[in-house]
């Protein structure tokens, strides 16, 4: 996720907070559906919060909360009851909340009355907008005070504000209610047994060009945008069936939770990218986008495709210190509206990570694989190469061969890999490495990186670029393995700090190399053990730090939490290297996790023993939806399946180890060349159906780029074949 300094952590949204996601806009609310502004609460749209307190009263009483229901990733039906005034407990009037999220907000309200008797009831909600940035909610210190004009006309609300020459505002349409420039109120006899409903809305804007309310039903009724948009995603992806409901519902959770994060490039708007997050992230992320992207490729390629164009045309050009801008690097953030110069580094797009830049070329390398036109990958193949000089040039400023960091502005992040918050990076007693470091798992993206880009050079016929980056990997692969081994413990280093130590650590980093091939066969069953061991292994899935280390916290962001994604990728690992109970031990854990939370995973949560608490231990300021965690169970189910492939090869391969508690499996609509194949699971025994024309299926695991590359720079002059 974003880096956090010391400084600039997320206060807890509350107990049972409730968030809804569409594109870059996003709401929070208590469990009751009112939005408090002493609360990180609010209708955030393009990084700026354009409610901030949304509460609603019958008769001059909040409703106390019965039920929050999430029916979409951007609908939610909250139920509540509003309290008697006459001292008896049960109150007769009930409230539903419908709420859908889209470019602003609807709200439908419905006061049912389950009393003999009339009710007179006065429904008001108080409205408070703030614009406040949304690192400024997030850091609770809200620092700039608009300038605030507000009108009523035409059943409407308009709030207009300035600050420095920017202008925002917002419109709250409320039809034949009563509206002052705080509130708006509807007075209502509610018959015995009967109900009383009306429809809110909200939307940016000025309202000076006719507000329209486009998200929103035509007429209160029907399919609303965001549902026409769902039902669009649904057609285009997998539909699943298998015999362990709970992760099939796991699944579809996930599927969903991924449509409802897709976001737009505004400049082109037939891309689709993934917002890293809710609620702090909706917006493109290098790295939280490019993997979660790279996990989903089985469910939609496009994702893939539409974050590395989108990236490509943002990677750096010049030297900026303030936002760590370098020619070749890919961004790590960018913040959508005007006020993003709160943002790190100042500016709308900050380039303080070490990662992004090699798992650009690795996702590159991916999408090759999945039957683009030869025209689309071309294009992006000079981005590549600048990605791989910016390792070359600025990545490796001391020539070492390894890819290091250091932030180069105090206000940058002090971390900047995949665990960048401030303290993430630490000795195996407790002390914090000194920068530049160098991270295993970045060593694993640079060496993917290097094969990616020489098989596709090899080819196109350029043996001389396939040879030379073949050279390389062959030499970080030695050179990691001498430098990062610890013998005396058994494991990797976590990274190599400013005096090229080891730092000692025993982190869940290095199960990223194994899924990248950067590890030596005869030292894998010992990394194994290791991160299988009682102080990795929560029984909920493997902790980012060892119980037995100096820094570890079971509650804390990344010295002891466990990770979904980090475990996926993980459990990919243990799949090549040939640990095939290992690898279905955590994907049986993590999908148990799930079932705890509705069938979502969240972002990370605590490192509690399983032995200890018999249900995951929330982390408090844990991101869900969140893009990677989404993807958690699809990389998890693929990896199992062992299911790939190569088009350019003709070649599709599946070969599962699906647990037998899993059941069967059946999937339709599964992307594959620009056709839709059908995939059955029976008995561990697979089966492929409607393979376009040219494809062949073998049962077996598609050749890594480690193969391709040996195997071409053996052969210049053939063909690989697929196997």
């Amino acid at each position: 996720m974003a880096g956090w300094n010391a400084d600039t952590a997320a206060g807890p949204l509350g107990s049972g907070a409730v968030t809804l996601v569409e594109g870059s806009s996003f709401c929070i609310s208590l469990p009751n559906g009112d939005i408090r502004p002493e609360h990180p609460h609010g209708l955030f749209v393009l990084d700026s919060r354009v409610l901030s307190g949304w509460c609603l009263t019958i008769n001059g009483q909040p409703l106390e909360a019965l039920a929050a229901e999430t029916k979409e990733p951007y609908r939610a039906l909250f139920a509540g009851r509003a309290p008697r005034l006459d001292g008896y407990a049960d109150s007769p009037l009930i409230v539903e909340r419908l709420r859908e999220v889209g470019s602003g907000l609807r709200e439908q309200i419905t006061v049912r009355n389950y009393s003999l008797e009339p009710a007179e009831c006065v429904i008001s909600v108080r409205i408070e907008a703030d614009f406040a940035d949304l690192f400024e909610v997030k850091e609770a210190r809200i620092q700039r005070l608009w300038e605030q004009t507000r009108q009523v006309a035409d059943d409407a609300l308009s709030i207009r504000a300035l600050w420095q020459k920017v202008r925002k505002g917002v419109v709250i349409q409320a039809p034949r209610a009563e509206i002052t420039s705080e509130a708006l109120t509807y007075r209502a006899s509610v018959a015995p047994h009967g109900q009383w409903s009306t429809i809110l809305t909200v939307v940016p804007g000025t309202g000076e060009a006719g507000a329209a309310v486009a998200f929103v039903h035509a007429d209160g009724e029907g399919v609303s945008p965001q549902d026409r948009r769902r039902e669009e995603w649904v057609a285009r992806i997998p539909l699943l069936q298998m015999g362990n409901r709970s992760i099939e519902r796991t699944l579809r959770r996930s599927y969903d939770d991924l449509g409802a994060l897709r976001i737009e490039d505004r400049e082109h708007p037939d891309r689709v990218v993934v917002a890293a997050g809710a609620p702090w992230f909706m917006t493109l992320f290098g790295r939280d986008s490019l993997w979660a992207s790279e996990m989903a490729l089985p469910v939609d390629p496009s994702l893939a495709l539409g974050t590395l164009q989108t990236l490509a045309d943002r990677q750096g050009a010049v030297v900026d210190p303030m936002t760590e801008e370098e020619p070749g690097k890919i961004l790590h953030e960018v913040r959508l509206d005007v006020s993003s110069g709160l943002a790190l580094g100042g500016k709308s797009a900050y380039y303080g990570s070490v990662d992004a830049t090699p798992l650009f070329v690795m996702v590159l390398g991916s999408v090759s694989r999945w039957g683009f036109a030869a025209e689309t990958i071309a294009a992006l193949l000079p981005h590549a190469d600048r990605a791989l000089a910016w390792i070359r040039d600025y990545g490796d400023k001391d020539g070492d061969g390894f890819v290091e960091y250091e932030r180069l502005n105090s206000q940058g992040l002090i971390n900047q890999g995949w665990k960048d918050s401030w303290d993430g990076i630490n000795f195996a007693d407790g002390r914090m490495a000194e920068p530049p470091i160098a991270l295993c798992e970045v060593q694993a993206y640079v060496y993917v990186a290097y094969q990616s880009r020489a098989s596709m050079a090899y080819d196109a016929g350029d043996t001389a670029l396939g040879d030379e980056l073949a050279g390389r990997a062959v030499q970080l692969k030695k050179r990691f393995n001498e430098q990062f081994w610890i013998p005396e413990r058994g494991y990797y280093a976590i990274a190599l700090d400013r005096d090229k130590q080891p730092v000692d650590a025993c982190a869940s980093n290095m199960g990223h190399c194994l899924w990248l091939g950067l590890i030596d066969e005869d030292k894998a069953p010992l990394v194994v053990e290791r991160l299988m061991s009682p102080e990795m292994f929560s029984g909920w899935g493997v902790r980012t730090l060892a119980t037995d280390m100096g820094a570890y916290n079971p509650a804390s962001y990344h010295n002891g939490s466990v990770w979904p994604h980090d475990n996926a990728i993980i459990a990919a690992g243990l799949l090549r290297y040939g640990f095939v109970e290992q690898a279905q031990r955590i994907a049986t854990a993590l999908l148990e996790a799930a079932e705890y939370s509705g069938g979502r995973l969240p972002e990370l949560f605590c490192g509690f023993g399983r032995d200890q608490f018999t249900a995951p231990v929330p982390y408090p300021t844990a991101c869900s939806p969140q893009a990677w965690a989404a993807t958690t169970p699809i990389l998890l189910v693929t990896s199992l399946m062992r299911y790939d492939t190569h088009v350019s090869r003709g070649g599709f391969w599946m070969d599962p180890v699906l647990p037998e508690s899993y059941g069967d499996l059946h999937i339709t609509n599964a992307p594959l060349a620009g056709g839709r194949i059908t995939i059955d699971i029976a008995n561990a025994v697979p089966t492929v159906q409607g393979l376009p024309e040219g494809m062949t299926f073998h049962r077996g695991h598609r050749p890594w780029f480690t193969e391709l590359v040996e195997q071409a720079a053996r052969h210049p002059e053939s063909d690989v074949p697929p196997r």
